[in-house]
């Protein structure tokens, strides 16, 4: 069953120096076979309360394979810099 992982920018970036360290250590890792990116802040309109900063929406197979993913030493050393550039909210979704 598909799993997502929900990341929700509660506010402006507080660090343009540490999201771009995020950045560029997550385009370091190799590509997971099992990530799909399916939103990169993309344009939004809320329809209902106050839209979030940012929205990103990754695909994976599984649940397991979403934490393993997001739970890997190279993704949690270039995440360190994402907690430090902008407030975030993450959450893994199982879908349908």
């Amino acid at each position: 069953m598909a799993a997502y992982i929900l990341f929700l920018r509660e506010g402006a970036v507080r660090d343009a120096n540490e999201m771009a360290l995020y950045s560029q250590k997550n385009r370091e890792i190799p590509r997971d076979p099992n990530l799909t990116p399916l939103i990169v802040y993309g344009a939004m309109e809320a329809l209902e309360g106050e839209a979030p900063d940012g929205v990103v929406l990754l695909k994976f197979p599984t649940v397991a394979e979403a934490k393993a993913w997001y739970e890997s030493p190279a993704y949690q050393a270039a995440a360190v810099h994402r907690r430090n550039g902008a407030d975030y909210r993450a959450v893994i979704v199982e879908g349908l």
